[in-house]
């Protein structure tokens, strides 16, 4: 298995996701109250079967399928899969959506791959490497060269990225602690990806998620030189089935003098 492999993994899932986005369809909501729609279950199913053809030993963690209560055991060793992050924004027609998946070794994430289906925008990040490309979003084919992303190394004037729906006032409070030299939102994973391409420095998320929502975005972020911790400042293992793969937030940084303001503020 290489990066190559799941990022065309995740193209295939991405391009099933924007062809059902420009034909239709209704959304459902699960037990949980979040919602879902059948893009979210097909590109898993393309997922769920291409990672059982390139590594058929290794357990998936994948959202919708532990949202049916279907969670495999899992140890050291494991995939975390989110088919289509930022359901709510791609029901309303949104484009900022992704397709994560993350691939865990020894409890900590080493490759993983963010692909954006209606931009084309394709992130990937392991074994030596982290990169960015340019797909055709209707082919999802990558249409351009790979340029290689890192960190920013800058000592203070930090750039804040935010979910959109995470922005209150733990979140002012936090870049008044920090001293932001400017804040920005955006939505899905692609917080971890403005982090890795330098384009911001930190993102601090204080709200509830859960592992795949991180994983793939956390494993770009090493590869770029950045990191991820969790809101007490301890670092974030992989693999808490009696948590439910639940976290309570994190916060995503870039170069050293980030990573030491965002542990001074919390």
């Amino acid at each position: 298995m290489t990066l190559d492999d799941l990022a065309a993994l995740a193209r295939d899932a991405g391009r099933e996701i924007y062809d059902v986005w420009n034909a239709g369809f209704t959304v459902t909501t699960k037990l949980d109250g979040s919602p879902v729609t059948i893009a979210d279950q097909r590109a898993e199913a393309i997922i769920l079967a291409g990672l059982k053809r390139l590594a058929p030993d290794i357990p998936v963690i994948a959202e919708e399928e532990s949202a049916a209560g279907r969670t495999p055991a899992v140890q050291r060793n494991f995939f975390l899969v989110d088919p289509l992050d930022g359901t709510k924004g791609f029901s309303e027609g949104k484009p900022d959506y992704t397709v994560n998946i993350g691939f865990i070794e020894n409890n900590v994430p080493v490759a993983g791959v963010i692909y954006a289906p209606a931009t084309g925008d394709l992130y990937a990040g392991g074994f030596g490497a982290a990169w960015k490309s340019s797909c055709d979003p209707a082919t999802a084919n990558e249409s351009g060269p790979r340029a290689e992303i890192a960190v920013t190394a800058v000592e203070s004037g930090f750039v804040l990225v935010a979910s959109h729906s995470f922005d209150g006032p733990k979140f002012k409070g936090f870049a008044r602690a920090v001293g932001a030299g400017k804040t920005s939102s955006a939505s899905s994973s692609l917080k971890f990806c403005r982090v890795a391409e330098g384009s911001a420095d930190i993102y601090p998320r204080f709200g509830g998620l859960c592992e795949w929502d991180v994983a793939a975005g956390h494993a770009i972020l090493r590869a770029a030189g950045g990191g991820v911790m969790r809101l007490d400042g301890s670092d974030l293992i992989y693999g808490r089935a009696l948590e439910h793969f639940e976290l309570d937030g994190v916060i995503a940084y870039g170069g050293a003098a980030a990573e030491r303001a965002a542990r001074a503020a919390i």
